[in-house]
């Protein structure tokens, strides 16, 4: 029985990079072009991001489940704050977030076939090694927010690797937060490690939550505020993804 499961779920992986590769090729051009063109045109390539992110989830049987849409509000930039532990949170965060945002993703991304061409035009690098790229990554993530674009930064800094429910949170975020003082939006991806954990590409098919909690605002608040915002955000974070655990019982 094991052997057959074995084989199965080596099928299965194959017919998920199979459906990457081939769905990202097809929607190359869409994926691209746009963020070539500048950022009247950037709208497009994130609406074919949308649709590659579904195209992937129905062809690989992965299901995403939305709870807190209502605490979107329309026309608002945020700073998106979400735990990261796997590959398969990207195409739900990606379908549950209205509209364009800019994500920071770490350099190593740019060496993934076909898709390092997207990352880069869709996607703010940063090389973590360096403290320069680090505060330029910083600055622009800055200046797209106060644009009215809303960004998206994982507040552990990487995938979660241990069996905590997160890992303690870098300050980024909180700080891009209380510069522009705009509001943070916690997210939490609760059920995607199980289905494909880090740094495998061991996976199996099933269903992953994604929880969003209302804003956390931060008018008024100065950097002496950064520790206490986030360990709110923490707090709020972490009690999403113990009663999503709860409520799986």
């Amino acid at each position: 029985m094991k052997i057959i499961r074995s084989i199965a779920l080596g099928l299965y992986a194959f017919w998920v990079f199979l459906v990457f590769s081939s769905s990202m090729l097809f929607f190359l051009p869409g994926l691209v072009i746009p963020f070539l063109l500048g950022k009247k045109f950037s709208w497009i390539g994130y609406s074919f991001l949308w649709i590659w992110s579904w195209v992937f989830s129905m062809l690989t049987f992965i299901r995403y489940d939305f709870y807190g849409q209502e605490n979107f509000r329309k026309g608002q930039a945020y700073i998106y704050v979400s735990n990261h532990t796997s590959f398969l949170d990207l195409p739900g965060i990606r379908m549950i977030i209205p509209g364009e945002f800019r994500p920071l993703a770490k350099k190593e991304l740019l060496k993934i076939p076909v898709f390092g061409w997207i990352a880069r035009g869709a996607t703010v690098i940063v090389d973590r090694s360096s403290g320069e790229s680090r505060k330029k990554s910083m600055d622009k993530l800055k200046r797209i927010l106060l644009d009215g674009l809303s960004i998206l930064l994982f507040a552990e800094g990487t995938q979660n690797r241990t069996k905590e429910l997160l890992q303690p949170f870098k300050e980024g975020a909180f700080r891009i937060a209380i510069d522009t003082q705009q509001p943070i939006l916690p997210m939490v991806v609760v059920g995607a490690g199980p289905l494909m954990p880090p740094g495998t590409i061991r996976m199996k098919p099933g269903r992953i939550r994604i929880y969003v909690a209302p804003e956390i605002p931060t008018v008024g608040l100065t950097h002496e505020d950064l520790p206490t915002l986030r360990q709110q955000t923490f707090d709020v974070m972490k009690g999403m993804i113990e009663k999503a655990i709860a409520e799986k019982k």
